[in-house]
């Protein structure tokens, strides 16, 4: 179980303890001067970990220096190594400082008489194209080498002429002419053509070019007609109609025509993927005359194969804008017709006896129903739904690996029905849960995974089906099947989405029989896991208890010990009822208790590599919540335990507030606001610093945040200003899509606490004990729809961090930096972006915010004026990644003596223009210096001697 559970404890790490970066590569250095060829080989070979640990300018410069001396002088086996590693290394390229020196040691081999030397070196120049695009001599070299007698060096200057085309417009243009006449020259043997073309795919610099290149590619399609020709021809013109844009339309016409009239199957093929390159990138560019070609073809051709490439193309086409261009026709004959002729396809293609056919036929019935409302489209649904019945029950029965990705699709296709049409969701869960017993095991996995999807957006999934799903567990826990484990957690998963409310002992005890009879540990947390996403903390808590014992190490330990006491403090909420506002104390002190002993093991659990810093920012906020729940039911008996006074009727004349007749409640409801207000804006901070969550947690924090903004507001309304109050900006959006059980639950009490609040407002004068006790069952409404533990709290899918290195820096952190205060301090930053497994995977990094600020922490001891322009430094500066690098500079002013604290803070900005605040903080200590010109001056003033004539003249030269 310790090595299943390393991926949810330990994805933050970055590998082991570091080195220092110069002592590592002062070990590959000995390497490579050592006399053994493989030793010198090893050293080079490991150079791309070096950069991957150490991917800063001023290792990298220096390594890629030691790797261009080796490729200078040693042998060829030594220089291929050497590209290899420029090769894998590209994107740390761009950090060389020293690009002339490097590039002078590497273009020395050029003049080689050794062929394979200069081919290895023109390889060498196509990896650096990106560094050295405009080099005039590299251009030259890679021309003269296109005419070389030796095949391997021709092959290698057309590898760097394709790398140099892509980057520089000049060499493109300088090239084109050659590359063409080579092209077209009757000396030139067909393999060296074919591997010219290719080339002209990059001439897209500007629209002449572009013009010129597909007039070429237009004349060679014509006058070489054989496959492998036009193949190779055909497919750079679509890669060069995809870069410039503007000839796209006409490109999926000539790709058509050849799909319709070429008769060889390769070409054929060809054709449809290209078109499925053209529908990915562009769909916005297909015609509904060139849908309807397509449509043709599909509808007359007779072999499976091409079908089924056409239908993906037109299944990639209708999940886009172009299926509404497509049925948006103007009304009369050939709307009708071409209208048709796709759901014809389609219905003729959903039951298919190839599976893979059928799969996309169902896929475009399905994507047509999701986005074209039309009345004359909706019985289609029905189209939709039968034909993925009918797959359904195809590809259960079968365990081979395609009908495993058809069912995929398949499922996909229902999930995404259901969402669009939740009217069919019965008949579809229906025909999924007849399947589920006869089907087989993967199937079985997959078809879970589908029903519980399907459940958390709506409701569907009645307690009266409970039943069914029991026995299967039964049947699962007595199997011998290798799948047994993962069929385990899926029919849990499942069970514990339907049964909405808590589960019944009877299920629970069927559960934890059949785990303990049958599963491993890491079995037992995966449910217990689910248990705790759903709300199902009862049977959450038992599972955690019965793992303790079984983990390897302490951290772990008191991991499984905290989430014991987290679900046993939600376990505690479920007894609250509404109007008993003692056992609702009761309940809520029980659960801090537990949440307290939770935390204590949850920081037990941290460890440097991964601090936990998401879980324990979430649990300290629920605490916190917990306890201004607690504390305003308490505020709100208090009108009870100490009414206002005699005279505070009296005390409110006085003082002009009105509020102060109500007593000493009225104060404590301020605070009681402002408590609620604070804690929305922490749950804002934690929301802001989850980079890597996904969706799902983040909808979890803002609702937590929500359900304090609706309580400060209802102390607002009801008591403290019930004039001004608005319930415009809180008035729920009802047609927003809801993702999940614990969301709709949560929403529709926001949506009564409102109501409630909305009543009472301005029909009695505040404090009553109306509205007392309206506030106290918004609070127990509240807790009793169970906490759900998101995904993120327990698994990190996204792993994203920023190192950052100041220059200068000190050699001892403490220690600062000096600078005279007449003078300015550049500051560089320069920074790398570092990914975990999945990079990208929920949102992507666009820019990073930099922000830069210094604070006087020490006056130095003499105390005396000194014209003072700026005396803080606050600025801000946003940079775009690149290859995940980003470097600039912040000019700062120290003009007061004494020792400054500078603070560089990043934060993240993704696609969608979000802020994100990431991290991380660094901080250096700069020690501002008066200028030795000035001290001497002041000097001679305190002592009454007039300056010198020089030193006047100094002075007024100094002004400029």
């Amino acid at each position: 179980m310790a090595a299943s559970a390393k991926s949810f404890l330990a994805d933050a790490g970055y590998g082991e303890q570091e080195l220092d970066a110069n002592s590592a590569l002062m070990e590959l250095d000995k390497g490579l001067r050592s006399g053994k060829l493989g030793e010198q080989c090893e050293a080079v070979v490991r150079f791309p970990r070096l950069f991957q640990k150490y991917p800063f300018p001023i290792l990298i410069n220096s390594a890629f220096l030691k790797l261009a001396d080796v490729f200078r002088v040693g042998n060829n086996f030594l220089r291929l190594c050497v590209l290899k590693v420029t090769q894998q290394s590209e994107k740390h390229l761009e950090k060389i400082l020293n690009v002339d020196e490097f590039v002078k040691r590497v273009f020395s081999v050029i003049h080689s008489n050794d062929p394979v030397a200069r081919a290895i070196t023109l390889r060498m120049l196509g990896s650096m194209a990106s560094i050295i695009p405009e080099r005039k001599n590299a251009h030259h070299s890679i021309r003269q080498s296109l005419d070389s007698h030796d095949n391997v060096e021709v092959e290698a200057a057309i590898f760097a002429a394709a790398n140099f085309s892509a980057q520089s417009k000049d060499f493109a243009v300088g090239i084109c002419n050659k590359i063409s006449e080579m092209i077209q020259g009757l000396a030139t043997p067909v393999d060296l053509k074919l591997k010219l073309i290719p080339i002209l795919q990059h001439m897209h610099h500007d629209a002449s070019l572009a013009s010129s290149s597909r007039q070429l590619l237009q004349q060679l399609v014509t006058s070489y007609p054989s496959t492998k020709m036009v193949i190779v021809t055909l497919h750079t013109f679509t890669l060069l109609a995809a870069s410039s844009l503007v000839d796209i339309p006409k490109q999926i016409q000539l790709l058509l025509q050849y799909l319709k009239n070429d008769p060889r199957k390769a070409v054929k093929r060809l054709a449809i993927q290209d078109l499925k390159l053209l529908a990915n990138k562009t769909p916005h560019t297909w015609s509904r005359e060139n849908i309807q070609a397509l449509c043709e073809s599909a509808l007359n051709t007779p072999y499976d194969s091409l079908k089924m490439g056409m239908l993906s193309v037109l299944s990639t086409l209708s999940g886009t804008i172009a299926i509404k261009q497509y049925f948006s026709s103007a009304p009369g004959a050939a709307a009708t017709t071409a209208r048709f002729d796709l759901v014809k396809l389609a219905q003729e293609c959903c039951y298919h006896n190839n599976r893979g056919i059928a799969a996309h036929g169902v896929r475009i019935l399905t994507n047509i129903s999701a986005s074209c409302q039309e009345k004359d489209l909706l019985p289609l649904e029905q189209d939709a739904v039968f034909g993925l019945e009918a797959l359904l029950v195809l590809c259960s029965q079968d365990d081979s690996p395609g009908a495993q990705a058809t069912l995929k699709i398949t499922l996909t296709c229902m999930v995404k029905l259901v969402k669009c049409r939740p009217h069919l969701s019965q008949s579809v869960v229906e025909s999924l849960l007849t399947q589920l017993h006869s089907a087989q095991d993967n199937a079985r996995i997959l078809m879970c995974h589908c029903l519980a999807a399907i459940a958390m957006q709506l409701p569907v999934l009645a307690d009266g089906i409970l039943g069914d799903l029991m026995d299967l567990y039964k049947l699962i826990g007595q199997s011998a099947t290798d799948k047994k484990q993962e069929l385990l957690v899926s029919h849990a998963t499942v069970i514990f989405v339907s049964s909405q409310k808590a589960l019944s002992t009877e299920i629970k005890t069927v559960i934890k029989q059949q785990l303990e009879n049958a599963s491993n540990g890491w079995t037992a947390y995966r449910i217990a896991r689910q248990a705790s996403r759903m709300g199902n903390h009862d049977m959450a808590r038992e599972l955690y208890q019965s793992l303790l014992t079984q983990v390897a190490s302490e951290h772990f330990y008191f991991w499984l010990n905290s989430l014991k006491e987290f679900s046993h403090a939600e376990q505690c909420l479920t007894g609250l009822q509404e109007d008993n506002y003692s056992s609702a104390l009761s309940c809520i002190a029980e659960a801090l208790k537990s949440y307290h002993k939770g935390i204590a093991s949850l920081t037990a659990a941290s460890t440097p590599l991964n601090p936990l810093s998401f879980q324990c920012g979430f649990v300290k906020l629920r605490i916190d919540l917990l306890q201004a729940f607690s504390q305003l039911i308490c505020t709100c008996n208090s009108l009870k335990t100490s009414p206002p006074p005699a005279i505070a009727t009296t005390i409110a004349m006085t003082s002009g507030n009105d509020l102060q007749r109500c007593g000493r409640i009225s104060n404590q409801m301020k605070h009681s606001m402002e408590e609620f207000r604070n804690l929305a804006t922490r749950y804002g901070d934690l929301y802001q610093s989850s980079f890597d969550a996904d969706s799902a947690t983040l909808r979890n924090v803002e609702l937590q945040q929500q359900s304090c903004l609706l309580i400060s507001h209802a102390i607002e309304a009801l008591i403290l200003d019930p004039e001004s109050a608005s319930f415009q900006e809180y008035s729920s959006n009802g047609t927003a899509h809801v993702e999940s059980e614990y969301e709709r639950r949560m929403m529709s009490v926001f949506n009564h606490v409102l109501e409630e609040v909305e009543s009472l407002n301005r029909k009695y004068a505040p404090v009553s004990y109306l509205h007392t006790a309206c506030l106290c069952n918004a609070v127990i409404a509240l807790l009793k729809v169970p906490l759900s533990f998101q995904r993120y709290f327990f698994q990190k899918l996204q792993s994203t961090s920023i190192k950052l290195a100041l220059s200068p820096s000190p050699r001892n952190p403490a220690e600062p930096i000096a600078v005279q205060n007449n003078q300015q301090l550049a500051l560089k930053v320069e920074g790398v972006v570092q990914h975990g497994s999945k990079p990208g995977l929920f949102r992507k990094i666009q820019s990073v915010c930099l922000n830069v600020s210094s604070v006087l922490q020490s006056k130095s001891g003499q105390d005396y004026k000194i014209p003072i322009d700026n005396m803080t430094n606050e600025m801000e500066q946003r940079v775009e990644p690149h290859n995940d690098y980003f470097s600039t500079q912040f000019l700062l002013n120290f003009v007061i003596l004494g020792t400054h604290n500078i603070t560089v803070e990043s934060s993240v900005i993704d696609s969608n223009g979000i802020v994100w605040k990431t991290g991380p903080k660094t901080t250096i200590f700069v020690k501002s210096l008066e200028d030795p010109y000035s001290q001497q001056v002041r000097l001679q003033q305190q002592q009454g001697q007039p300056p010198s004539q020089q030193q006047q003249q100094r002075t007024a030269y100094s002004r400029f």
